[in-house]
C-alpha cells in the first residue's frame, strides 16, 4: 500500500484525489486548512486543520506511514509549502508541489505587476474605484487607502469591522464573463487588483477588465521553496506519487 497525503483544497488537489482514489493498493489523504466555511471535499480520505508547524507535520508523516508528499495549496500559501517543504525534509518523505499556471498578459491588457499585496495597494491611484479580488484577509491591507473605494469580493465574511470604504461582496467562483462585466458596470470599477493565482475558474475578471479598458494591479506569486519538485499538472503529479 502506498499512502500519498495531499495538502490543500484546490481545485488541482482535487483533481489529483480523484485520479488516487481510483488506484488499487493506494491511499489519498487530503488535508484541508479548515479556513473555508463549506469547502468543496475531495474523494478519499479528509483531515481538516492545522498540524502544528514543520515539526507536527513530519511527526504525522511518520506516524502514518506517508510515502508520498503532494503540496497542492493556493500558490500563495507561502507559510503552508514552506512548512512542507521543511517537514519533508525531516520526515524523509519525497515532496512534490503542484501548482496551476500563473496567468500571462494577452494583447490589450494594461498590466502592473508588484511584488507584494503592500505594494498593489501603494500603486492604486488616489479616488480610484477598485475590484478587489486579493482574498478576505488582505483587506486590511489596502483599507488604509482611504481615498479608495473598494469592492472586496470573498467566500467567507472578513472579519469585523469592514472598512466604510470597502464594500464585501460574497461569492464562489467559477466566475462568467458576463457577470464579471456587469459588476464592473454596477459598481463603475476603474482598476482590478487581483493575485497571479492562475486557472480557469476566476481568469473571467481579466476578459471583463480588458474588455472595459480597466488597468489589472497584478500580484507576483511566491516562488516555491528551493529544491521543492514541481508539476503542473495533475495527471502528472500522479504518476509521480505512484512512484
Amino acid at each position: 500500500m502506498r499512502r500519498v497525503l495531499i495538502l490543500g483544497g484546490t481545485a488541482e488537489a482535487r483533481d489529483l484525489a480523484a485520479r488516487l482514489s481510483d488506484v488499487p493498493d493506494v491511499r489519498v489523504v487530503s488535508s484541508l486548512a479548515g479556513r473555508v466555511a463549506d469547502p468543496r471535499l475531495p474523494a478519499g480520505e479528509v483531515r481538516v486543520g492545522g498540524f502544528g508547524g514543520p515539526d507536527g507535520l513530519a511527526a504525522w508523516l511518520r506516524e502514518h506511514r506517508i510515502d508520498r508528499l503532494v503540496d497542492a495549496t493556493h500558490p500563495f500559501a507561502e507559510r503552508m509549502s514552506a512548512s512542507a517543504a521543511r517537514a519533508s525534509e525531516r520526515a524523509g518523505v519525497p515532496l512534490l508541489a503542484l501548482r496551476r499556471p500563473g496567468w500571462r498578459a494577452e494583447d490589450g491588457d494594461d498590466w502592473r505587476r508588484v511584488p507584494s499585496l503592500a505594494d498593489a495597494a501603494a500603486a492604486l491611484p488616489r479616488g480610484a474605484r477598485a475590484f478587489l479580488t486579493t482574498g478576505r484577509r488582505s483587506i486590511e491591507v489596502f483599507a488604509a487607502r482611504a481615498d479608495v473605494w473598494f469592492l472586496a469580493r470573498s467566500v467567507d465574511p472578513p472579519e469585523k469591522p469592514v472598512p466604510e470604504n470597502v464594500r464585501v461582496l460574497l461569492s464562489r467562483g467559477p466566475y462568467t464573463l458576463d457577470g464579471e462585466r456587469a459588476l464592473i458596470r454596477e459598481h463603475r470599477l476603474d482598476v482590478l487588483v487581483t493575485k497571479d493565482s492562475g486557472g480557469a475558474m476566476t481568469r473571467a475578471k481579466l476578459t471583463a477588465a480588458r474588455a472595459a479598458g480597466l488597468p489589472v494591479i497584478m500580484v507576483d506569486r511566491p516562488p516555491v521553496p528551493d529544491g521543492v519538485a514541481t508539476a503542473t499538472d495533475p495527471a502528472e503529479a500522479a504518476r509521480w506519487a505512484q512512484g
